[in-house]
């Protein structure tokens, strides 16, 4: 003992100085890490001091545009739908000018007390300019529109609510700004999003929480939901968002208003960013969101243009056709009410079959049943992938965490990373359940996923072993999608009537509840044209029989999802139309004839 003593007085210097290295590189790793955390806090207030600068010049800006145009009446402007905007900019009724500040002065107005627009675009006066110099009018001359935060604008930064990316400008408009341009429309806006895209429920840490214009205690969804609050406030009468999982469909739904996901490219995705790059399995879809469905059907009219096919050669050259969309036959209805993997809740259910009922009334034939034990569409089911396309792996993620300084900041403000992490309660909800994916109907043995709710969301949180395994899985997603596809076509379907998401969510319960997503991302994983109708409002009754909705088993989930609905009265309700790929003008028919006969029905 005496000699280590004696070692140990000999290494004292030594000692010493490695303890002060160690305190010194320690304070340098803190002092670098409270820099990074410093800039990101910086780089935040710039951008909102920037987005605040936009405000103010859209304000002096109108401000100039009334005292040099008394007379111009906005509000009658702002209550025009866009078939009534478009006749009257081509006779001269309205000129651009008047109908862009009109929008403007309601979107201020709006963002105000929903906060849904990130920056007002500062090349409107180039643009309304443009369409001053005269030329051919197209058919969208002199109408505003929005668009999603992350669709490419020459001059803008496309961050996807990520601080990383707000240096990252982009050089030129995306390929839809510029068919939008083209076709005479005046791009005025971006709109916010969720950090990352995905989470259906608009928040970041750089613009804030946008709120619901029906219930300011819920939210809009996402992740187009700055679209559908801008839309359903009545500040803007056209918008684009983007749709991987029901980023169009769950904020149109929870809004109140029409949206619409058209066949994977038939409207180009380039220049758009894409959070996580290379996710070609599920892809993102772009299309178009408004107040009422011939919105939704005259904007593809003049997005499927020669304009479109030639900035993009991947798009095939499809115009619209009229012929399928005007058709007066009688369509044949497929139905159904639940998909086996997450319970509707009564009034997703009351508002199915009333749609359902008014279209039999209609003439048409709808092949279905109420009762959650008869359906008849056999593959209208979730499978043990249907909850993958959010994200494909774990790994995914890769590019959202392997810049922690640029996320720390935001993960603390936001849900919208939480489930997406290996963490002990996020997979508290992931419980058991043998009958959680029971078929709609026993036809097939390959559409009879025998599997828990909990095992469907493996995918979720694993990583593919090999690129052989990666391959394994996009061949059975394919076999998938061949043996729906045969199923329809068995049932000589034209379309299909099912359930949507909604009403709008409580705060905070998005970020915890993927479960109830299985409506939506079915449609996206098929590759299928599809879309959103507002048909009614959450009851009194509703709100009362949801006291004791259990969904299956009352687990964790349902639970959840019954406390994320309470106080839902007065809020909107909607179906989803589905038509196979490349037969969109069927989709937008069907949605067409239940936007018409919801709407005689509520004026009786």
């Amino acid at each position: 003992m005496q000699k280590v003593a004696e070692v140990l007085q000999e290494r004292l210097p030594e000692w010493r100085l490695l303890a002060a290295a160690g305190c010194v590189f320690a304070a340098s790793l803190f002092g670098l890490r409270w820099r990074k955390r410093w800039q990101i806090r910086k780089r935040m207030e710039e951008e909102r001091k920037r987005r605040a600068e936009s405000m103010r010049r859209m304000r002096g800006a109108l401000e100039s545009f009334h005292v040099q145009n008394p007379t111009v009446d906005s509000r009658t402007v702002v209550e025009l739908t866009l078939l009534q905007l478009t006749e009257k900019l081509r006779d001269g009724s309205l000129t651009p000018d008047s109908v862009l500040y009109s929008y403007i002065e309601k979107a201020l107005q709006v963002n105000d007390d929903l906060n849904c627009v990130t920056v007002f675009l500062s090349d409107f006066e180039v643009q309304l300019e443009g369409l001053r110099r005269g030329g051919a009018k197209g058919p969208l001359y002199g109408v505003p529109v929005s668009i999603k935060e992350h669709i490419g604008y020459a001059g803008q930064p496309s961050t996807c609510g990520l601080v990383q990316n707000l240096d990252d400008v982009e050089e030129e408009d995306s390929v839809i700004v510029r068919v939008l341009k083209k076709q005479g429309a005046v791009v005025f806006a971006k709109t916010n999003v969720p950090q990352g895209l995905f989470c259906y429920e608009t928040s970041n840490p750089i613009y804030g929480f946008t709120v619901n214009p029906h219930n300011r205690t819920k939210g809009v969804a996402g992740s187009s939901g700055g679209e559908g609050a801008l839309i359903s406030g009545g500040a803007s009468i056209l918008g684009i968002g983007t749709d991987i999982g029901g980023s169009i469909r769950l904020p149109a739904s929870f809004c109140g208003i029409a949206g619409f996901k058209p066949t994977p490219n038939r409207l180009s995705m380039i220049r758009n960013r894409q959070c996580i790059d290379g996710m070609y399995s599920v892809p993102f879809c772009i299309g178009p969101m408004a107040r009422d469905v011939d919105s939704l059907v005259y904007t593809m009219k003049a997005l499927w243009c020669d304009e479109m096919f030639h900035l993009d050669t991947s798009v095939p050259p499809l115009y619209f056709n009229e012929k399928t969309f005007s058709s007066v036959e009688p369509l044949r209805i497929g139905f159904y009410e639940e998909d086996g993997f997450f319970q509707p809740n009564p009034s997703m259910r009351r508002v199915l079959r009333e749609t359902k009922q008014l279209l039999a009334e209609a003439g048409h034939q709808v092949r279905g049943h109420a009762g959650p034990s008869y359906h008849a569409l056999t593959p209208l089911v979730s499978r043990s992938h249907a909850l993958t396309p959010l994200v494909s792996r774990s790994h995914a993620l890769t590019p959202l965490v392997s810049r922690s300084h640029a996320l720390t900041p935001l993960v603390s403000h936001s849900h919208v990373l939480t489930p997406l992490v290996s963490r002990s309660h996020a997979l508290t909800p992931l419980v058991s359940r043998s009958h959680a994916l029971t078929p709609l109907v026993s036809r097939s043995h390959a559409l009879t996923p025998l599997v828990s709710r909990s095992h469907a969301l493996t995918p979720f949180f694993s990583r593919f072993r090999s690129v052989k395994d990666y391959w394994a899985n996009e061949m059975e997603m394919e076999r998938y999608r061949t043996e729906f596809f045969h199923e329809w076509r068995k049932l000589r379907l034209d379309v299909v009537l099912c359930p949507m998401l909604g009403p709008a969510f409580n705060h905070g319960y998005p970020g915890r509840l993927y479960g109830p997503l299985s409506y939506t991302m079915l449609y996206n994983i098929l590759l299928f044209p599809v879309g959103v109708v507002p048909v009614g409002f959450v009851t009194a009754e509703d709100e009362e029989e949801l006291k004791r909705y259990s969904g299956y088993s009352n687990d964790p989930w349902d639970k959840l999802f019954k406390e994320a609905l309470e106080g839902g009265v007065g809020l909107p309700l909607s179906v989803q139309c589905v038509a196979l790929p490349y037969q969109d003008e069927l989709c937008l028919r069907l949605m067409k004839e239940v936007e018409t006969l919801a709407g005689r029905h509520h004026k009786r």
